[in-house]
């Protein structure tokens, strides 16, 4: 059967066969990724800032917090690991917003491709930045203690499991891009889902050392239930209960961020 792209002459959206709109989604991702590379600083931030909270709670902070049954390198390398996907995401809603202020996405807009096309692409090489951060994170646990003590197969589904974290949130942080427009604002907006979901979580220090009234919150908000996914998965132990909780918390944030962004990015390039 042969493969048609057929454009509306009034917005530039095609209908196209899923094999053309994926070639769209390449394009696009090629694109932001050689983006990423004439713009290392992107690559750098999402390195040094998960690095130097690694650093500062093991060496600064980490003597004075004790966790029964667990060396404390062990209890807070695993959320450094997800932090740095976390954290990665702002810089898909910053440049978002630029693409916006500078006219990009109406540029797009006007060319025979299939719309959703454009974030895919953005959030795939995001993807990417974020997993190629995360290997500079996991070289840096190690050097400072940190050692898994599972089976190879469960320490490389604890990855896919950050990368896969990672990549939802990313859709969240697309959504934040899209909706407030302007950089300046969309840079410090991004930080929000940092602190609002990783301080009050497990990440730090044990649920059970919080306030009666924040531990329901803490106890399951995806950070924590995905923190301790990846702490069962990298030490060994019971490991279902804390990953369906971990995965159902990825597909849904995917989901619904997934049709929250392509509305607004429909409403932006109307």
């Amino acid at each position: 059967m042969t493969e048609m792209a057929i454009a509306n002459p009034r917005s530039g959206s095609v209908r196209l066969t899923p094999r053309l709109a994926l070639r769209d989604a390449e394009g696009i991702t090629r694109r932001n990724l050689m983006r990423i590379i004439r713009t290392p600083r992107q690559v750098f931030s999402s390195i040094i800032q998960p690095c130097l909270i690694l650093l500062v709670f093991r060496y600064m902070v980490g003597g004075a917090i004790h966790v029964p049954g667990v060396d404390y390198v062990d209890y807070l390398v695993p959320a450094i690991f997800l932090e740095a996907v976390l954290m990665g995401g702002s810089t898909t809603t910053l440049a978002l917003a630029q693409d916006l202020q500078m006219g990009m996405i109406d540029r797009f807009r006007s060319l025979p491709m299939a719309r959703p096309a454009f974030l895919v692409g953005r959030t795939l090489a995001d993807a990417c930045r974020n997993a190629l951060a995360l290997t500079f994170v996991i070289a840096l646990g190690v050097l400072v203690g940190f050692r898994f003590h599972s089976s190879l197969g469960a320490c490389l589904a604890g990855v896919a499991l950050i990368i896969l974290f990672g990549y939802a949130f990313t859709w969240l942080y697309a959504t934040i891009g899209l909706a407030v427009k302007d950089p300046q604002t969309a840079g410090s907006v991004s930080l929000l889902p940092m602190f609002i979901l990783f301080f009050p979580s497990s990440a730090i220090v044990p649920v059970s050392t919080m306030p009666g009234w924040l531990r329901p919150f803490a106890a399951n908000q995806p950070v924590t239930v995905t923190i301790d996914a990846l702490r069962a998965l990298f030490e060994g132990g019971p490991v279902y209960h804390y990953l369906w909780q971990a995965v159902s918390w990825c597909v849904g944030i995917f989901l619904v961020f997934l049709v929250v962004s392509l509305n607004l990015y429909r409403k932006a390039t109307v």
